[in-house]
């Protein structure tokens, strides 16, 4: 049991959020979880115990008060998870100036502004964990915005662990590729694209929201503090692999 671990989870009631929730309140871990939508957090919090915190997780003034209200109710925070997120397949010249600042604010903008709060709350250490793609470490058709928005949390990420491990406060990445959540779901309801995408994961499946919960908690979990600066793929396999046939 982990019950010295106070974790803020921003983007909590999406599928790899609530896997991460999940994963805390089994280990016995205080969580908070922040979001926009109250019947959401209220779900989740019935389910694990969690303080649920209303607010907009794209702006800094909302954030940093959930880190400030976390901290009060659940004492100094340890760790901090950003599983707030969208996804746009386009290719960049069918993408709308909306669409692209939309995709920027709920994946780049709300993690810096997960890391702008953490750097003014948790002044005694811990880990931050911000969730980026696999389409940000290869190039991958018809990702454009995401992959520039998600590049820019792995560049976030690597920055501001130079800037804060003085303090011992680590961040790192975990980099899905395509995972059975709602937000993959207008993908996998078509056959031939759910396909598509299985066929591009060395390991012949896809990812499910637990997958990449362990590899989160993983990286929460004090034992592993000489780990920062990393960006963990989480993704069959896609990234880096490819396979011609069975062997």
């Amino acid at each position: 049991m982990q019950s010295n671990w106070n974790v803020i989870v921003v983007g909590a009631y999406g599928g790899i959020g609530r896997a991460v929730c999940e994963r805390l309140h089994s280990a016995g871990a205080h969580v908070a979880v922040f979001g926009r939508d109250q019947e959401q957090l209220a779900s989740l919090a019935r389910a694990t115990g969690a303080l649920p915190v209303v607010g907009d997780a794209s702006r800094f003034a909302e954030m940093d008060a959930a880190f400030e209200r976390a901290t009060a109710e659940l004492g100094p925070l340890t760790g901090a998870v950003n599983c707030a997120g969208s996804l746009l397949l386009k290719p960049a010249h069918l993408t709308t100036e909306a669409e692209y600042a939309s995709t920027v604010l709920a994946n780049l903008t709300t993690a810096f502004a997960l890391c702008h709060a953490a750097g003014k709350t948790m002044t005694d250490g811990g880990s931050v964990v911000l969730v980026s793609t696999a389409a940000a470490r290869t190039g991958i058709a018809n990702h454009e915005a995401i992959a520039a928005a998600k590049g820019g949390v792995q560049g976030l990420m690597l920055s501001a662990a130079a800037t804060y491990a003085s303090r011992g406060l680590r961040f790192n990445c975990v980099a899905p590729g395509l995972t059975r959540t709602p937000l993959a779901a207008k993908i996998l309801a078509n056959e031939a694209s759910e396909k598509a995408s299985l066929a591009m994961h060395a390991l012949g499946r896809l990812g499910a929201p637990d997958d990449v919960a362990r590899a989160i908690f993983w990286l929460l979990d004090p034992a592993n503090d000489w780990v920062t600066g990393q960006v963990l793929g989480v993704d069959g396999g896609l990234a880096n692999v490819r396979v011609r046939a069975k062997v």
